[in-house]
């Protein structure tokens, strides 16, 4: 993508969205770790983790900011490229760090044995880093074919992790209690759904989309998708475990 082909609008309507998500990240992170006395202890690990992933966040839009603003020059209304590159890896450090751990909070949420815990977090964790990685290399190439090789082996583990939370936590899911079994199949469904712009984002400067307004699209709408991945599923999650702490005093008063 060329970023010499950005008019002053476009820079300004990408800047705007990249402020608009720290300050999105940086709010939820306060909210989830202040809403952590709202839930049981069991259900604590599982929201530390949730404010952790928008913090991370939070830090990588801020430095995304900085490159941004430091890789253009805006003067009397024209805007050059001041030769310090924008910085995209920030983007893919923060999701290599990020992606696994929603999962895990999800996981951890649910509530499920130990060693089904260990076992979800890692193979689902593992698939996730490795689909991250795998993008990263076509992100930054300048070739349209490379870029779309690595869309294809990106998206292998992330079918994987799709029809494990379609099916394998199908099981895991039915033995939930029944006042939050459809938020954690909501939450699932939100993860599908969310991560499904990460790919179709990644391919806006192959199907026609040039310039300034592909550089646009990616940009835009990677934030879009970070802020609903993250900070609106950390809602949900904050959801499943407020009542599901709910009903476990109230069940404990019943028998007390």
């Amino acid at each position: 993508m060329d970023l010499s082909t950005l008019s002053v609008g476009q820079y300004d309507f990408i800047a705007n969205s990249f402020s608009f998500g720290f300050a999105v990240m940086a709010a939820a992170t306060l909210f989830f770790w202040l809403s952590r006395s709202q839930v049981a202890p069991a259900y604590r690990l599982a929201i530390t983790i949730t404010g952790l992933v928008t913090a991370i966040a939070a830090y990588h839009y801020f430095q995304i900011m900085t490159s941004w603003e430091a890789a253009f020059s805006v003067t009397n209304g024209t805007i050059e490229t001041t030769g310090y590159g924008y910085n995209q890896a920030y983007r893919y450090v923060d999701w290599l760090l990020t992606v696994p751990l929603l999962l895990v909070e999800l996981i951890l949420v649910m509530r499920l044995s130990r060693s089904e815990t260990i076992s979800q977090s890692v193979k689902l964790g593992g698939a996730a880093a490795l689909m991250i990685i795998l993008g990263y290399p076509g992100e930054v190439s300048e070739g349209g074919a490379v870029r779309f090789l690595f869309w294809v082996l990106s998206m292998i583990p992330f079918v994987y992790i799709v029809y494990t939370l379609v099916t394998g936590l199908k099981a895991s899911i039915a033995k939930q209690p029944e006042n939050v079994r459809g938020l954690i199949n909501g939450a699932s469904t939100l993860v599908i759904v969310s991560w499904l712009f990460y790919p179709i984002v990644f391919l806006f400067p192959l199907i026609g989309l040039t310039g300034g307004a592909a550089v646009t699209a990616v940009e835009v709408g990677y934030t879009i998708a970070d802020i609903t991945a993250k900070a609106v599923f950390g809602v949900v999650i904050l959801t499943i475990a407020m009542r599901k702490s709910e009903a476990e005093a109230a069940g404990e008063t019943a028998n007390a």
